[in-house]
This record gives C-alpha cells, sequence and structure tokens, in this order.
C-alpha cells in the first residue's frame, strides 16, 4: 500500500499528457473543421479505451500510497468512458461546426473531463474521489457555457455551476464527517472501523445524510434533480450529450465506491434513503416527462427516471444479505447504467442529426414523418425509444429485467411491492417514449429540408443502433463482465 505503483495510473497519466498536447497543437490548427485536433482527440480516447480493456481482468492494484485502486470496476467503466467520449464526440462534430462551437477547447475540455471522470472510478480514498469530481464538474460547467453567445446556455452554465457547488458542499461537508467518525480517508480503512463500531453513530449518521445527499444530486435523483430538465435543455445539444454519457458511469462508480465499498456497514440507513431516492425519481421523472413538448426535456426527464430505477439494484443484496457476498444487484445496477448510457447517446445522436445551422430539432414535433424522409433514421430512433421504454427485443427490457430479477429474488414482501411500483411506472413512462414513435411513423412530415449525414456518423448511428439490440438479444456477455467486475471489486 506504500508503493506509488504508476503503472497503475497510465491511462490517466496518458490523459494528461494528451489533454496538454491537443490544447498546444490546435494552437496550429487553422482548419474550421480542427480535423488534426479532432482526430489526435479521437486518437488519444482509442489508446485509452484499449489500456483499460486489456486489464479489465486483470487482479487490483493499489498505488499512489493506497489512495488509488486498479480493479477490474474501475477498468471497465473507465472503458465505457471512454468509449461514450469517442462516440459523443463523433455525433458532436458536425452540430459543433454549424455552430462556432468545434474549437480546441471543445476537445480539450472533453479530455479533461474524462480524466476527472477516470480518477473518480479508480478513487480509493475520499480526497482523490473529490478531486476527481471537481475536475469533471468543472470542465462540464466550462463545456456548458462553451456557446457563449447563447443566452440559454450561460443560463444553465450558471445553474449547473451554483447547484453543483452547493452539492460538492454538501458531500465534502458528509466526508468530513465521515473522516472525523473513522479517523481515516481511505474508503477500505472506513469500512474497517464502522464494521469495528467503535464510532461515533451520532457524527456517522448525519455525514451519511449529506454524503448520499452529495451523490444524488451528480446523479440527478429527486428531490437534487432541478438542474437536469434546465441544463439539458439549455446546454448546446452537443455539450447536453457530453453531460448525459460518460458521467452517469462516474456517478455510478462514486455510488458504489462510497456506498457499497466504504459504508456498507450503514447499509440498514443509507438504503432507506436509496429507496425513497429510487421511487422518487420514477414517479416524477416518468410523470413530469408525459407534459413535455420539448424532446430534450422530455429526455431529461427521463434520465431521472432510469437513474432511479438503477438505483434499485442497490437497494436489495445488501438488506437480505448485509454482507459482500450477494453482488447480483449491483452488477445489474452495472448492466443497466451501461446499456442506458450508450442507448442516450445513440438519442440525442439522431436530434443533432436533424438540427442544421439556425433550427434546433430539439421539439418532439420536430421529428413528425420521419419514417417518410428516412425510414433508416426513423428505424433507428424507433430503436432507441424502444429500448428506453424497456420493449423486447432491445437490451433496455433486458436491463430493466435483471434489475427486477435481483429485488423479487429477496423473496421479500416490501421488495416485491417495490418491484411492482417500478413495473407500473415503467408502463406509465413507455407512453412518452411511443408518442415519438407515432409521431415519426404516423403523423406527416412539418419539416422538408434533406437530412444529411456525414459518413462517419451515419455508421456509429448504425452500430449504435444494432448494439442495442444485439445486446438485447445475447445479454450474457456483457451481464457476465458487469458481475464479474462488481464482484472482483467487493472481494479485492
Amino acid at each position: 500500500m506504500n508503493d506509488m505503483n504508476w503503472l497503475a495510473i497510465y491511462p490517466e497519466l496518458v490523459l494528461l499528457t494528451m489533454a496538454l498536447v491537443v490544447s498546444m497543437v490546435d494552437l496550429w490548427v487553422k482548419s474550421p473543421r480542427r480535423t488534426p485536433t479532432y482526430w489526435l482527440t479521437q486518437l488519444t480516447l482509442a489508446v485509452v479505451a484499449a489500456m483499460h480493456y486489456v486489464y479489465i481482468d486483470a487482479p487490483a492494484i493499489y498505488s499512489m500510497q493506497g489512495m488509488v485502486v486498479s480493479d477490474s470496476l474501475g477498468h471497465l467503466l473507465g472503458f465505457f468512458s471512454a468509449l461514450a467520449v469517442m462516440i459523443s464526440l463523433v455525433y458532436a462534430r458536425p452540430y459543433a461546426a454549424e455552430r462556432e462551437m468545434l474549437k480546441g477547447e471543445l476537445f480539450t475540455l472533453s479530455l479533461f473531463s474524462l480524466l476527472g471522470i477516470s480518477v473518480m472510478l479508480s478513487a480509493n480514498n475520499f480526497l482523490v474521489m473529490y478531486l476527481g469530481l471537481e475536475l469533471m464538474s468543472l470542465s462540464l460547467y466550462a463545456l456548458t457555457a462553451l456557446r457563449r453567445d447563447h443566452a440559454a446556455a450561460t443560463e444553465a452554465a450558471m445553474k449547473y455551476f451554483v447547484l453543483g457547488a452547493l452539492a460538492s458542499g454538501f458531500l465534502l461537508y458528509g466526508l468530513s464527517m465521515m473522516y472525523g467518525a473513522t479517523g481515516s480517508l481511505e474508503i477500505p480503512r472506513v469500512f474497517e472501523a464502522i464494521v469495528a463500531g467503535q464510532i461515533n453513530q451520532a457524527v456517522l449518521a448525519l455525514g451519511l445524510v449529506f454524503v448520499v445527499s452529495g451523490v444524488a444530486f451528480k446523479l440527478g435523483a429527486v428531490p437534487f434533480h432541478m438542474w437536469v430538465p434546465d441544463v439539458y435543455h439549455g446546454a448546446p445539444t452537443a455539450v447536453t450529450l457530453l453531460i448525459a454519457g460518460a458521467p452517469k458511469l462516474a456517478a455510478f462508480a462514486m455510488t458504489f465506491r462510497l456506498l457499497v465499498e466504504g459504508l456498507l456497514g450503514l447499509a440498514l440507513d443509507w438504503q432507506q434513503m436509496i429507496v425513497v431516492l429510487s421511487v422518487g425519481s420514477m414517479f416524477i421523472g416518468n410523470v413530469v416527462a408525459i407534459a413535455q413538448s420539448n424532446l430534450k426535456r422530455m429526455l431529461a426527464y427521463s434520465t431521472i427516471s432510469n437513474i432511479g430505477f438503477m438505483l434499485l439494484g442497490f437497494a436489495p443484496t445488501v438488506i437480505a444479505n448485509n454482507t459482500l457476498s450477494a453482488p447480483n444487484g449491483y452488477g445489474s445496477a452495472l448492466f443497466y447504467i451501461v446499456t442506458y448510457v450508450f442507448t442516450t447517446l445513440g438519442t440525442f445522436g439522431m436530434v443533432m442529426l436533424l438540427s442544421r445551422q439556425g433550427f434546433e430539432a430539439d421539439q418532439i414535433d420536430d421529428f413528425k414523418g420521419l419514417a417518410k424522409r428516412s425510414p433508416f433514421f426513423a428505424a433507428l430512433m424507433a430503436v432507441f425509444m424502444f429500448s428506453l421504454a424497456g420493449i423486447p427485443p432491445t437490451v433496455g427490457f433486458f436491463a430493466k429485467l435483471s434489475v427486477l430479477q435481483a429485488i423479487v429474488t429477496t423473496n421479500e414482501t416490501s421488495y416485491i411491492v417495490l418491484a411492482v411500483i417500478a413495473v407500473v411506472l415503467s408502463l406509465v413512462g413507455a407512453y412518452y417514449y411511443l408518442r415519438l414513435v407515432k409521431v415519426m411513423y404516423f403523423d406527416e412530415p412539418t419539416d422538408t429540408a434533406p437530412i444529411v449525414a456525414t459518413f462517419d456518423v451515419r455508421a456509429v448511428l448504425a452500430v449504435n443502433g444494432l448494439a442495442a439490440l444485439a445486446f438485447g438479444l445475447v445479454p450474457g456477455g456483457l451481464m457476465e463482465l458487469c458481475a464479474g467486475a462488481v464482484l472482483n471489486a467487493l472481494t479485492s
């Protein structure tokens, strides 16, 4: 634990170095398409993704004197995070070019945001977790305000920054109380101190409330959700995609590292909070989304409801066993958030595809008659909507099913009721997803402008849609990866 072991943080070192290189190279790029900067960024992301993928099955390694852990969970999430940013930039490039946003800052801040995510994924210490969180958050605040001549984007950035600072204060205060109660900042030592029981329970319980509140804000769970629809709506769609993608994987990692690896001894306390956050998020997210006419706001409330569904996976195994030996719920939650993120990427990719200079395709009515304009893109959007709604044979169906299975296998009446509530609210949510499908296939088009898509955008969208179907038909491999990563994290 006293070894620095620089090998364990090679992906983070590569990201930091290349973020600086990209920012310097861009100073000499004159092309408005930023071609050298774009491809250098994509090459960096591909290398980082490969580095994480190679070590997914490797044993856990501690470095930086125990402050960082390189394990299967971190590498799996690191791989998907780098892949999510790669896909986001493919979708974002044409959109950003038409709005004078295709600058070096877009690529540099994206890399720094991913660096913050990577630090969070490998954190084994409260301070390291917080530093990664702030690096990611500050990069996203700046990205939200990247379109400086746009009043809505500036307003969204201010709301995001103010509420984000408040949530960071909650989290930092809670972590400081945990340190005061346990005498350690290292997550494994905190776990051991809580299990030993020689701590101030009152201070610990109060600190737990602040920690869960901070985590809930970063997840966008009710009642800490107020920033999500405003930021999703006000930010440029390219930035909305960067916020809705990889950061959700980091939020899962933060929840898992803090609550499961560090505070499992307090599971009887935080599990009740998680259930309230989950049910509240599913209810508010699905009900309010029905009233939305703006597609980005609808997807924001969809995010809130899906985060609530994902949180269900953190409830059953803890209460049923109160040990580290039943990670089924956590593995299902990880599978759910991974598949949700990549479905969301495709959805916002379609929104940007239909947008053009002077026109934002962010209203549901903008998709009217899409099947008549382009059957291919309408079919892709329908697949994404079916997946978000949890309709077979898409991956969203199996993701919801795996979480529900983890709940009902506890054989406790309270969890059976919780599963029924989740199913009913999912049926409510299916309405606004299927409404968009109805608009695409049964309404007459109001926009007859040709749909122009570059080859890379068309190809990545096609692969994205096929993946949403393929992992629904054959989900076993990805599910095993997620369950194995969680099990290795719990036993390392």
